[in-house]
């Protein structure tokens, strides 16, 4: 068993279910999204390259998303906080999953990848 599926084992409910469905989510975007754990965390790459990661906030543990390339995408519920580059999609467990939402800010990040606005 790989360490990054031990990442997702290792969760309690519900944060174990929410967090394998933003997988699955991510994951099914596109053949070529690879998933790895870099920083202790899932990390998905695009080409090899990372474009998003998984994790859990260390107060709620509520899981995010976050986009390696966010300062490129627009989005109302995208937290920047203290990130230059990087934005967050926090999601909370407790509620159905927004997934129109998720899937429209990974198609918007996927495309900065395949369109060359970030080099692969």
């Amino acid at each position: 068993m790989r360490n990054v599926d031990l990442y997702f084992l290792n969760k309690e409910e519900p944060f174990k279910g929410c967090l394998l469905a933003l997988r699955e989510s991510i994951l099914s975007k596109d053949p070529q999204i690879t998933e790895t754990q870099k920083y202790g965390m899932p990390c998905y790459c695009f080409k090899g390259k990372a474009f998003c990661y998984l994790w859990t906030d260390k107060k709620t543990l509520f899981p995010y998303i976050l986009f390696v390339e966010g300062q490129y995408l627009n989005h109302q519920k995208l937290e920047t906080g203290k990130r230059a580059r990087m934005k967050i999609f926090p999601v909370d467990p407790k509620k159905d999953l927004p997934i129109r939402t998720i899937n429209a800010l990974l198609q918007d990040a996927l495309l900065l990848y395949k369109n060359g606005t970030i080099p692969v």
